[in-house]
């Protein structure tokens, strides 16, 4: 198992491993409300990743482990490795609350050197910036526990069987994982739970964050409004949650420290009931105590209200009153809110009704736009179509003229045609006449009439004027 020694063992294992250039790194485990665990480790720094330092065991430390990766998935991260994992224990080191480290103790070394050169400087997903560093670890001591309370008989001896699957914690036989609530599982019945937390006492390895004053960011003096959960800083810091109470009316605020209810109406405190730090459990404000401005948690009048109040029927009667209280006051608040409520919805339908008339102006602008659009090119297209009617009318007007020319254009060829075939005729039978007389026997004389002397001059005078005779008629 793990290395074990006190504070005063602490200086020689220092001396012994000086030779090594280790690290010493505060940590702490348990549940802080019960008891907790706290110790030192003897860590290999990591400035030569390539080489191996000499002097290592087969103990190895993953530092830097989200919180929001659970025991479930961290194994599952180093799944190839569980079957030589003989034990792994859940830490948080001093100064990482939002983190936690891993002790890991392997089977051999050859195994050890793997899973270091394998998973150092692997992200953990994908889908994140956290990488895995893994150290060499040279020694561990647990330095002492501290006890808040009386541990139960479960808790505080260590379960000899897994209370999941109940079998004997054997590492020979299966990986053993320790939670940081010092509770002791087989890797392969841990894997299964998918929460957070511890399955035998609930505890949970995510630190809840701490409370911030959500104007200033301060820490100091801080005051909740059980209303609407606002947090703001008391009147002596910066005074935001008095000023919650002016602009909302919420009237009722927890102090983070005391757990106390303040009235700004009244100006006082308004129930009598506080939480004892000693054990948790309700006890009465005495308000004749010395002590009751600082909680009342640390005096022995604690003890004397708590063994005169705790009384089932007074406590019945407190809470009822206060229960009544707060009722009436979450009524007021519900009215006040349902004004507001009201007030949003006619600004928001005024604004709805502004928008649809503005919406509607504009669509109206559009569609006369586009009408009078319309009608400028309705106005020209009947403009055009009255100008192509008249130029219709004059080319119809041309289109008989040329066709009335046409016409008479036509009628003087055919007569001319009909003159000139005349003429034609008239000439061939000239001509003929002109070869008969050639046949015929030159003879002045005629047995039985008188014979004329038609020569070629008189042919072609004849000619000459039935040529001009057509010119003239043209």
């Amino acid at each position: 198992m793990w290395c074990s020694s006190t504070a005063s063992e602490e200086e020689p294992s220092e001396s012994s491993s000086s030779s090594f250039s280790t690290s010493l790194f505060n940590f702490s485990s348990g549940n802080p409300r019960i008891e907790e665990t706290r110790g030192l480790m003897h860590l290999f720094p990591d400035d030569a990743p390539s080489s191996l330092p000499v002097g290592r065991k087969p103990l190895v430390c993953v530092v830097g482990v989200p919180n929001h990766m659970t025991y479930a998935d961290f194994c599952q991260f180093c799944g190839s490795f569980i079957h030589h994992i003989l034990e792994m224990r859940i830490v948080r080191m001093d100064g990482m609350e939002d983190q936690y480290s891993v002790l890991i103790r392997f089977d051999d070394q050859n195994s050890t050197d793997s899973f270091y050169k394998h998973y150092s400087g692997h992200r953990f997903s994908s889908l994140e910036v956290e990488v895995c560093r893994v150290l060499f670890t040279l020694d561990v001591q647990y330095t002492g526990s501290i006890e808040h309370a009386q541990p139960s008989n479960a808790t505080s001896t260590e379960q000899p069987t897994c209370p999941v699957c109940l079998e004997r914690l054997d590492q020979d036989t299966s990986g053993i994982l320790t939670t940081i609530c010092n509770h002791s599982f087989h890797c392969s019945c841990i894997s299964k739970w998918a929460d957070s937390s511890c399955p035998v006492c609930r505890y949970c390895q995510q630190q809840a964050e701490k409370s911030i004053c959500f104007v200033c960011q301060t820490t100091e003096n801080l005051w909740i409004c059980v209303i609407c959960g606002f947090v703001g800083c008391g009147r002596y810091k910066g005074g935001h949650a008095i000023i919650h109470w002016k602009e909302t009316q919420h009237c009722y605020s927890l102090e983070v420290e005391t757990k106390r209810v303040w009235d700004y109406v009244g100006d006082n405190y308004v129930h009598r009931l506080i939480q004892s730090k000693t054990d948790g459990k309700l006890v009465e404000l005495n308000s004749h105590c010395v002590h009751a401005d600082k909680g009342c948690g640390s005096c022995s009048c604690e003890d004397n209200a708590m063994n005169e109040t705790i009384l089932n029927s007074k406590v019945e009667a407190i809470v009822n009153e206060y229960n009544e209280l707060l009722a009436t006051q979450l009524e007021n608040q519900k009215l006040y809110f349902e004004s507001l409520l009201q007030e949003v919805k006619e600004e928001t339908e005024r604004k709805i009704s502004k928008a649809v008339q503005k919406a509607c102006s504009l669509k109206q602008q559009k569609i006369q736009a586009k009408i009078d659009r319309c009608n400028k090119e309705k106005k020209f297209l009947d403009e055009l179509n009255e100008n192509l009617v008249k130029n219709e009318e004059i080319w119809k007007a041309k289109i008989l003229e040329i066709e009335e020319k046409e016409k008479k254009a036509w009628k003087t060829t055919d007569d001319r045609v009909t003159d000139l075939e005349k003429q034609l005729g008239d000439l061939m039978l000239c001509l003929e006449g002109g070869k008969m007389v050639e046949q015929l026997p030159v003879s002045n004389e005629n047995k039985d009439g008188t014979v004329f002397d038609i020569s070629k001059e008189s042919s072609s005078t004849i000619g000459s004027e039935l040529g001009r005779k057509s010119l003239t008629e043209e």
